[in-house]
């Protein structure tokens, strides 16, 4: 059931969220030697991430500020330092774009979703499977901040 993974997603989230609350801006923005992205990029990626495999293949126009969504695509890096009230807007995203995917699937705005391949392999013919990735794909990211972590 969706709402299983819309609570997966939330505390996943969450704790994605606990890892990053002691560290400065400084912190999350640094690109340590081997790596080229950092904290935040990985955190925003999340956000962009989910916007593209839900809204944007679904044909729906993603519902965050184009700042939070392009810049952060697959293939992109860093581009520039993101100030605290920009890390602040994007933590709030975080949750509340779950919060909106909830109600934007309730609403039935996805009923017309493009199956695609991820470019790990998995088919997503609709929007469940769609929302059933995206705690795969934050997971991953989950593990990048945690490595970052050490070498900030």
């Amino acid at each position: 059931m969706i709402t299983n993974t819309l609570t997966t997603l939330r505390v996943t989230r969450l704790h994605l969220l606990h890892l990053i609350e002691n560290l400065t801006t400084e912190q999350l923005n640094k690109v340590p030697a081997g790596f080229n992205n950092n904290i935040i990029w990985n955190v925003a990626h999340a956000i962009s991430a989910q916007q593209g495999v839900c809204y944007t293949r679904a044909n729906v126009p993603f519902i965050v500020d184009d700042k939070y969504y392009t810049p952060y695509r697959p293939d992109t890096k860093p581009s520039g330092f993101i100030d605290s009230a920009e890390v602040d807007i994007i933590k709030g995203l975080l949750i509340s774009t779950i919060d909106k995917l909830e109600i934007d699937y309730n609403n039935h705005v996805f009923d017309n979703y493009t199956p695609w391949a991820t470019r790990y392999g998995v088919q997503i013919n609709n929007i469940e499977e769609a929302v059933n990735f995206v705690p795969f794909h934050d997971g991953m990211h989950i593990g990048y901040v945690m490595a970052l972590r050490k070498l900030v």
